[in-house]
């Protein structure tokens, strides 16, 4: 009796889509790092307008407390510094944002977090923000990315 089993290899239409072989166009990437370049100058801005809605969230949150929508909202916010630190140059944001989003991250704990350890972390971006602390090369970026997380992790461990 023969083996009736045939393997069955379909075109990758993918690599053919976006260029042979590993797919990397390179004209593609560099128009594209020159254009991130040209936006570069943006960049603050544009995370301080982040800071600025981040601020907002926590402003609902004194205002009409701590409540399912304005924990979601201030989820959003973090989520999106998270994305958008270290394309603006502040890997230091993406992290503490990051942090921040574990805290945040199930909906069903959500409510549990302590807002005293949500405003040490709004503090925190807002911080290294305006003196300019990009990484956790500097020890004061380190020190805060640690103990937020640190306590982050006391109050979810992993």
């Amino acid at each position: 009796m023969s083996d009736p089993s045939h393997v069955i290899r379909p075109p990758n239409a993918l690599r053919m889509k976006v260029g042979g072989g590993f797919g990397i166009n390179a004209d593609a990437v560099a128009r594209a790092e020159e254009a991130l370049k040209a936006m570069a100058a943006q960049f603050d801005q544009w995370l301080k307008d982040e800071i600025v809605k981040l601020d907002a969230a926590q402003g609902r949150i004194r205002e009409e407390g701590y409540t399912p929508e304005t924990a979601e909202n201030l989820y959003f916010r973090a989520h999106d510094l998270k994305g958008l630190g270290t394309t603006y140059e502040y890997p230091l944001v993406t992290r503490i944002a990051g942090s921040l989003c574990k805290m945040l991250d199930d909906a069903g704990k959500r409510m549990q977090a302590p807002t005293t350890l949500l405003d040490a972390h709004i503090d925190a971006i807002r911080a290294v923000v305006r003196d300019q602390i990009k990484t956790d090369e500097h020890p004061v970026g380190r020190t805060l990315a640690e103990t937020l997380e640190a306590k982050v992790a006391e109050y979810r461990p992993a």
